[in-house]
């Protein structure tokens, strides 16, 4: 193995923050489940078949952010394009699962191909949540982390100067007074 190339460990230790926003949000479509008058144990298979994929997804998302690549802190395009794909998969694993477990069979409204068009529309909203979450508590974990994986440190200084160039565009903005809104301060 060359010695710049992190080890499996290195990068699978980043996965904490997008496999746990992942699984939550997941396990969050157990209680719209119930919400919507199901059985219990209907959303709790609905929870665990969605929580599942999108846990592995949010995992290996947050892994390829140390890697290198287009994932970079405050960049939604690749993350957006990465969730097109990854939360249309989920969704199709959960309600594949889901129908054979309870039902012994799957039937997909509009078809696989309109069940996943209208999933490709909704995984930006997704998207969107999952990115803000993530650029939230992922800088945490590096800390904690950084003192021991260099994949982390190397994430971490990313974010602190992703940080500082936004913190600059901020003062300039100010100093040239386009940085104020009426009441607000």
């Amino acid at each position: 193995m060359a010695p710049d190339r992190p080890s499996i460990r290195q990068a699978a230790e980043l996965a904490l923050p997008g496999l746990a926003i992942g699984a939550v949000g997941g396990a969050m479509a157990g209680g719209l489940t119930l919400i919507a008058g199901q059985p219990a144990g209907w959303a709790a298979v609905s929870a665990l078949t969605l929580a599942l994929p999108l846990g592995l997804f949010g995992g290996l998302f947050s892994t390829l952010c140390g890697l290198g690549g287009p994932f970079r802190p405050g960049l939604f395009a690749p993350a957006g394009l990465f969730w097109l794909l990854a939360f249309p998969l989920s969704r199709l694993t959960q309600e594949v699962s889901t129908g054979l477990i309870l039902d012994g069979q799957v039937v997909l409204a509009g078809g696989v191909a309109g069940f996943l068009a209208y999933q490709a529309l909704v995984s930006l909203g997704f998207a969107i949540g999952f990115v803000w979450l993530h650029e939230r508590l992922m800088p945490h974990w590096l800390i904690r982390l950084a003192g021991r994986n260099p994949v982390a440190r190397t994430l971490l200084q990313r974010y602190i100067e992703h940080a500082e160039a936004l913190d600059h565009q901020r003062r300039n903005r100010k100093a040239r007074g386009k940085g104020q809104t009426k009441g607000v301060r």
